[in-house]
């Protein structure tokens, strides 16, 4: 497959997953690591933990970005019948934003948790008319949010202390605005060398995965 057939399959997928983000995310060691002087003492660092308030982040995107992020409301349970009305309204979205995605038909990529797979998401997503790529439980690493978008979020976020939800989310929106469309496209393109590894490590849940046309293409 040539590369600009690959842009055109890499053009039609729209990913998605949901993340907690921290008011506080203290770095790494490995992160927080300070050199000092031949001497000197390090400085005095302190024990800290991952704060309690959280909130909960559904991020969609494409390789020209951010499509939708949807914020889980307090006191709101993430289930089928909330994702279902998210996939509703992210056909809008790509109506308003990708002018002519919808007509070459969106393919969604999404892992096989409880809420993306029961009956009343499915029955959402078939009224938007998107079609589902297959992917294999249990196979982060074949995630483009797991290996990519995710990552990169918290360690723009690690080792920051936000006021509350508010600067949380302004800090998750500033993030993503800082990107261009080459950041996203190579973070979903990404996807392919990811399926390649492992295919030659073959890990069972590949031979899965290549039950699906749509990974046999794209290799």
């Amino acid at each position: 497959m040539c590369e600009e057939e690959e842009n055109e399959i890499f053009s039609r997928i729209i990913t998605t997953d949901e993340t907690q983000i921290h008011q506080y995310d203290p770095k790494s060691k490995q992160e927080s690591v300070h050199w000092t002087k031949r001497g000197e003492k390090p400085p005095l660092k302190f024990k800290v933990q991952k704060s309690q308030l959280k909130i909960m982040a559904t991020i969609l995107w494409d390789c020209e970005g951010i499509l939708l992020i949807d914020y889980l409301p307090k006191g709101t349970t993430m289930n089928g019948q909330y994702y279902a009305d998210l996939i509703t309204r992210l056909r809008s979205v790509v109506v308003e934003k990708r002018r002519g995605k919808v007509s070459r038909s969106v393919l969604l990529l999404q892992d096989n948790i409880p809420v993306h797979t029961s009956k009343v998401s499915k029955a959402a997503l078939r009224k938007t008319g998107f079609k589902e790529i297959d992917h294999s439980p249990y196979s982060p690493d074949l995630g483009p949010c797991n290996y990519f978008l995710f990552k990169n979020l918290k360690s723009d976020l690690r080792g920051k202390i936000f006021e509350g939800e508010y600067e949380i989310k302004c800090a998750v929106e500033a993030h993503f605005a800082s990107e261009d469309k080459e950041y996203f496209l190579g973070g979903l393109s990404k996807l392919k060398d990811k399926c390649l590894k492992c295919i030659v490590l073959s890990g069972d849940y590949i031979k899965k995965c290549l039950k699906k046309n749509w990974h046999i293409h794209i290799i």
